[in-house]
């Protein structure tokens, strides 16, 4: 498969201006910033699988609106490899740049790409919409059906259509060739040029940009780290300039980990002639159970659980330092093994939440010595171990000092906002804090509060102008009305009906903007991929202040949700129900995660409200990122940096944000996710 050789100032495999048959290597996420006159674009592009590429892309053009001002647009791209290039024959690729957004840069397009000894690139093909410009022609497609001759022209003036997806209009009116050709002089230095149709028509209406001629020449530098500047001179008339970024989700800025070495097992003699073991140790239970609770403690674990007989021991611990469970499990076995005596021949080491059991895995302890230097012993040592629920081992035995428990957190936190048009970031810092208190298996009280220290998301003059029930649009006021926040004042109880089955109910303020009861039930067995859940809200709307008061509107919500794990990294959910705003509909999710933890995924609902009653954006849709504090700093982390880009944030397919939803919870400690994670059981 052809591998990029560059990128285009839309962010995108490409010369300059025009696109390429390339792709990135599977998985690649790249950042491009691209200025050229008075137009400023920033893509973000994901390779999703091997043979296609999508990409969200925000521009700012100056004055585009006139009296109103600078045009903030956004848009979306997607490209789709049809042939890879063979020794003779070209790659082949197709593609739709802008197909939900403005249309200001809509266009399609069918590429070739050959690669001519290694270091020469030659590209050339056919492109309509926006790329139909200069030396266009009939549409070829219109000898075959008519209505493909013409296109109506895109809506590039009012806002309550975009975001729709203009299918009329994909592949129609007149088309236009377009090609170029990249050299690679050195590792580093790559030479470009092109032949643009693209006239740039309605930047020359609005804000009078020329495009004399239709060639472009570029300069392309690649820097140690991958990264890629280019400097341009397009249309005979400007000058431009593009930066790329490229990240590998499957490599961490620190590789190998930075964490504490897992203990080394000990000699059996040792665990045998140790204090806690002898037959005339007074207490010897009591004493076994201090030194494991000490040593799972040096490892960042928590022991809730401890019973069993002399040759099986259950035990349950709560993970509060692992990004993968089984890297948990595997320290857990590391320190039985270390303390147990020798008739302990098994362990049944069971992973819990706030008391709650999740799964439950069982290791033999002869493994353990066997496979500790094998150079395959993690995944020899995952064909031995046996993952089941943990329901029939947890009847009793929790440690006396487990329960009542309570944990807090401090710190900073940042609260992002895209895309408004008056500002396209705006910000939030502050300090946070949250306090949690269980009194018993099950049961949590939790508090968090937030204080604003600097930002301009307070700063936000637009109205909503939603004419459906504003559930989420008055976000700016909550943020310029509120001081003190209490971001959630919630009971939560959690248990299990029976095997395979989970529940929970929580009530208070449930989040920033609504507060009231929450229910969940939620089928998962244990080597399962597919998981079922249904959830019922009934919900208040509080008031700005983010305080204790109500306001008058209040609703019912609920939805019955499917959560499929697909063949590979990818994994798909779909909700379908009542949202907060009473319209009824689905949202569909698709995500690639990736054994790390590194998730990339996006998102689209549609509900029976119409796309004009919805406003700017047509319906809801994003994308959303989210980044192991671990695969930054190398260190064990349970922590991550979560972000949802959404175009525009509007009423409609709006949800209610519950913290602990189930499959959230318990979804790490399931066979597919403990097999993901399972090369860092010996870690």
């Amino acid at each position: 498969m052809a591998q990029a050789q560059s990128t285009s100032n839309y962010g995108t495999p490409g010369l300059i201006e025009t696109p390429t048959a390339e792709m990135y290597p599977d998985g690649t996420l790249s950042f491009t910033s691209g200025m050229l006159d008075q137009a400023l674009r920033a893509t973000m592009t994901f390779q999703m699988l091997p043979w296609v590429h999508g990409s969200f892309r925000y521009a700012v053009i100056k004055d585009f609106d006139g009296s109103i001002g600078n045009r903030y647009d956004r848009s979306f791209d997607i490209h789709f490899l049809l042939r890879e290039e063979g020794q003779r024959s070209p790659a082949l690729a197709l593609g739709l740049r802008d197909f939900g957004g403005t249309g200001i840069y809509a266009s399609e397009y069918l590429v070739a790409t050959k690669t001519i000894r290694d270091r020469l690139k030659l590209s050339g093909g056919i492109g309509w919409g926006r790329m139909a410009g200069r030396g266009s022609f009939s549409n070829p497609l219109g000898y075959l059906i008519d209505r493909f001759k013409t296109r109506e022209d895109s809506n590039t003036g009012g806002i309550s259509e975009t975001g729709q997806l203009d299918f009329g209009n994909w592949f129609r009116g007149d088309a236009a060739l377009f090609g170029g050709a990249s050299w690679a002089y050195s590792d580093r230095l790559t030479l470009l040029a092109e032949y643009s149709p693209d006239l740039y028509t309605k930047e020359r209406d609005r804000i009078g940009f020329e495009a004399k001629s239709p060639l472009n020449f570029g300069l392309q530098y690649r820097f140690e780290n991958g990264s890629q500047l280019t400097a341009s001179y397009m249309y005979g008339s400007t000058l431009g300039v593009s930066y790329t970024y490229f990240i590998d989700p499957r490599q961490s800025v620190a590789p190998g980990g930075q964490g504490a070495s897992p203990p080394p097992l000990l000699p059996i003699n040792q665990a045998v002639l140790a204090s806690w073991n002898l037959p005339d140790h007074t207490d010897a239970a009591r004493g076994r159970q201090q030194v494991l609770k000490q040593a799972l403690n040096q490892e960042g674990l928590r022991l809730v659980y401890l019973e069993g007989e002399e040759a099986l021991i259950r035990v349950g611990v709560e993970n509060a330092t692992y990004g993968q469970a089984a890297q948990a499990i595997g320290r857990t076995a590391r320190v039985l093994a270390n303390n147990l005596p020798v008739q302990t021949r098994s362990f049944d080491i069971a992973l819990m939440s706030n008391g709650v059991p999740l799964s439950s895995v069982r290791i033999n302890r002869e493994d353990l010595y066997e496979l500790e230097h094998d150079p395959d012993g993690s995944w020899r040592s995952l064909a031995r171990a046996e993952i089941s629920d943990s329901i029939p081992l947890i009847t009793g035995g929790f440690t006396s000092d487990a329960y009542p428990h309570f944990t807090y957190r401090f710190g900073p936190y940042l609260q992002a906002s895209f895309f408004d048009p008056d500002a396209p970031l705006r910000y939030e810092i502050g300090a946070q804090a949250g306090l949690d208190y269980t009194p018993k298996p099950g049961l949590t009280l939790s508090a968090g509060l937030r204080q604003p220290a600097a930002g301009n998301l307070d700063a936000s003059q637009r109205q909503s102008n939603s004419v459906i029930q504003h559930v989420r649009s008055d976000w700016g006021l909550y943020a310029q009305r509120s001081d003190l926040r209490i971001e959630h004042l919630t009971a939560e109880y959690i248990w299990r009906p029976r095997t395979n089955l989970y529940a929970r109910t929580t009530l208070g303020y449930l989040e920033t903007m609504y507060g009231g009861l929450s229910a969940e039930l939620l089928w998962f067995p244990t080597n399962s991929r597919l998981a079922l859940g249904v959830e019922m809200n009934y919900v208040k709307q509080r008031d700005f202040d983010v305080l204790f008061g109500f306001q008058d509107y209040s609703t019912a919500t609920g939805h019955v949700s499917a959560y499929y794990d697909l063949p590979g990294e990818y994994h798909a959910q779909i909700d379908v129900g009542r949202y907060l705003a009473g319209d009824y509909g689905a949202t569909l999710t698709l995500d690639r995660e990736f054994s790390n933890g590194f998730k990339v995924g996006a998102f689209f609902t549609l509900t029976d409200i119409g796309f004009g009653d919805f406003g700017e954006g047509s319906f809801d849709k994003g994308i959303r990122l989210e980044i192991p504090v671990s695969w930054l700093t190398g260190r064990p982390s349970r922590n991550r940096l979560a972000q949802v880009i959404r175009p525009v944030l509007r009423d409609g397919g709006a949800r209610l944000n519950v913290r602990n939803r189930l499959y959230g919870v318990t979804r790490e400690a399931r066979a597919q996710q403990l097999v993901k994670g399972w090369g860092r059981f010996l870690r």
